[in-house]
């Protein structure tokens, strides 16, 4: 049977993981009365939540005797490690761009990827149905970037259909058949060439993903480059020197059926496989028979731009709500991801009991602490740093800057540009994109990002849309002004008191409820000044023989400002914490005793 590989690549919510339910669906893989979840391929947990890809994952389907790997990307660049390693399992890529939103940033990271590695893409403008929909400008946007990503003329002859997703239709034409998705199947039979391999050499092929499963182990994903792969087969694992890892045998071989990994004795060059049997191997080590003395070419990943701290939980409610709370479970955690997720560095930190995790972005190291949290984890994690390096030929210090594109309303779009301007963000296009709104690009470090979301949704009372994409490093741009105002201490531990917290309300934003348990140096609220000030949340009001207990019942406290994990993460200043356990995400200072803390502060000052 023949075979196409293909990837399916965009900016996040453009459609991708939509687009494959209906491919599935009408390439006859599911039954017609088989109940399938709306977007079958985010099986996990927390793609499902945010809505977003966050693993790739393959899946097969055939097209008139024609077997069509598809891989579904993530879209977020915090996850181009993925994305990276996917393009190099493909012969070919749908590029889905929303028909009125158009090419924004990840669309082009992940396009850039794609012409490098010398694909021809296929460009399919989804979402055509919208009432905002602009098909045609889209086209000529998609042009645009192809030309300035330095496509080759092969690639910017690419062939183009209108589609919508979510009503499982495509064509040359907006006005066309609205039926089926055929002419995007016969597009990619016709547009993708087969895989370019060697069946009669040895076998080999690259790990692209990895991931482990409780009975059989390590199951390593690639595209097999070449020979032939049967069950029991000894292999080897080779790094890109071509040092040995490790010798095995293959003790399963899955190849994709539709949704399923289905078991098989034997699988040809040219196919996607998962393997099991080998104990060591990693992503992007060569697995080969054992005659194979050099390993594949794999393409070199980005280097992370952003780290934190991630240390055990020692405050004083550590342990109570949480199973894993020990340093060295945290630490067996942190370096099974690295396993798995190349774009991840984990180091041993100068403090005990404490991690260096480097990741793409705060997206990335945000949904890894949200998924231990969920496996049982305590940790308390530090505000994010920038990687910073040295330019050799200078010797000036570089650090890391991203591309921000900003969709606001026109009257929001002062205070934008004022306050990433502030951020050292420098404006380098202003452009009107219809319905009152303007588009505006910014070079801005991205240390100027860090807590900026949330302020940006008060500023444009939840209707701006902020893009962002690493565009590489630059010279370091000086100190950058951070949260302006002080915190309210608890100076007590106990229960927080209604009667306590009504009384605060004046002081600033509270960030707790009356009920919850509070303790010494942790973080109750946002100061309404520029200093932190201990205060006691605890504290009960004195009975007497003229006032009752009851008296005051009728206190009205305003709704505490609740942070999720991210930005909460993005809050904290750098003598501050983030507690997370699987009940709980609290706010509090590095060191809880105010002697300790003023003590500190001098000596930072001296």
């Amino acid at each position: 049977m023949e075979i196409r590989n293909i990837a399916i690549i965009a900016h996040v919510d453009h459609g991708k993981t939509t687009l494959v339910d209906q491919l599935l669906q009408q390439s006859g893989t599911f039954r017609e009365n088989q109940h399938v979840v709306e977007r079958a391929m985010d099986s996990n947990d927390l793609e499902r939540e945010r809505g977003i890809t966050i693993l790739a994952k393959c899946t097969s389907v055939v097209w008139n005797d024609v077997r069509i790997n598809i891989i579904d990307t993530p879209g977020h660049a915090d996850f181009g490690g993925e994305v990276e390693r996917i393009l190099s399992m493909v012969d070919g890529a749908v590029v889905l761009v929303d028909a009125a939103e158009g090419a924004l940033p990840q669309t082009k990271f992940v396009v850039a990827k794609a012409l490098k590695r010398g694909l021809r893409p296929i460009v399919v403008v989804n979402k055509v149905d919208r009432s905002d929909a602009r098909a045609d400008e889209v086209h000529d946007e998609v042009f645009d970037l192809f030309a300035a990503q330095g496509a080759s003329d092969e690639q910017l002859d690419f062939p183009m259909l209108y589609a919508s997703g979510r009503q499982g239709w495509a064509d040359y034409v907006v006005e066309g058949h609205k039926e089926d998705l055929s002419a995007l199947f016969d597009l990619i039979v016709k547009h993708v060439p087969a895989p370019n391999v060697n069946k009669d050499a040895p076998f080999a092929m690259v790990a692209s993903i990895l991931e482990s499963d409780n009975f059989l182990g390590r199951i390593l994903t690639g595209r097999v480059e070449q020979g032939t792969a049967k069950v029991n087969m000894p292999v080897r694992a080779l790094r890109m020197d071509g040092t040995v890892v490790e010798t095995a045998r293959v003790s399963k071989l899955l190849a994709f059926r539709g949704l399923e990994r289905v078991p098989v004795d034997e699988v040809q060059a040219g196919d996607i496989v998962a393997i099991a049997g080998l104990s060591e191997a990693t992503v992007s080590e060569t697995i080969a028979a054992p005659e194979v003395t050099e390993a594949l070419h794999a393409e070199p990943i980005d280097p992370p731009t952003l780290s934190m701290t991630f240390r055990i939980n020692d405050g004083p409610l550590g342990g109570r709500e949480g199973k894993k709370v020990t340093s060295r479970q945290i630490r067996e955690r942190l370096f099974r991801e690295v396993e798995s997720n190349v774009a991840i560095k984990v180091t041993d930190s100068n403090e005990t009991d404490a991690f260096e995790v480097a990741g793409r972005g705060e997206l990335q190291l945000g949904v890894l602490i949200e998924t231990m949290r969920r496996e049982g984890f305590e940790l308390t994690i530090g505000r994010p740093k920038v990687l910073t390096r040295i330019n050799e030929e200078t010797g000036e210090k570089e650090e890391p800057y991203e591309e921000v594109l900003v969709d606001v309303d026109e009257p929001y779009s002062g205070v934008v540009v004022e306050k990433l301007s502030l951020r050292k963000g420098v404006m380098q296009d202003m452009n009107p994109s219809g319905g009152g709104k303007v588009r505006l690009t910014f070079a801005i470090p991205s240390r100027g990002l860090i807590g900026y979301h949330s302020e940006f949704l008060t500023d444009t009372r939840g209707t701006g849309i902020m893009n962002r994409l690493f565009s590489g490093y630059g010279p370091w741009a000086g100190a950058i002004a951070g949260r302006r105002n002080g915190s309210l201490i608890s100076a007590e531990d106990g229960v927080a008191v209604q009667y306590s917290l009504f009384s605060l309300q004046d002081r600033g934003t509270l960030f707790v409820s009356p009920g919850e348990k509070v303790y010494v140096g942790m973080i109750l609220g946002e100061h309404s000044r520029e200093n932190d000030l201990d205060v006691n949340p605890v504290r009960e009001k004195k009975l007497t023989n003229i006032r009752a207990a009851g008296k005051d019942e009728a206190l009205l406290l305003t709704p505490p400002r609740k942070m999720s994990l991210e930005q909460a993460i993005a809050y904290i200043e750098d003598d501050e914490l983030v507690e997370v356990t699987p009940s709980a995400v609290r706010i509090r200072k590095l060191y809880l005793d105010p002697h300790e803390r003023k003590r500190h502060s001098r000596q930072k000052n001296d």
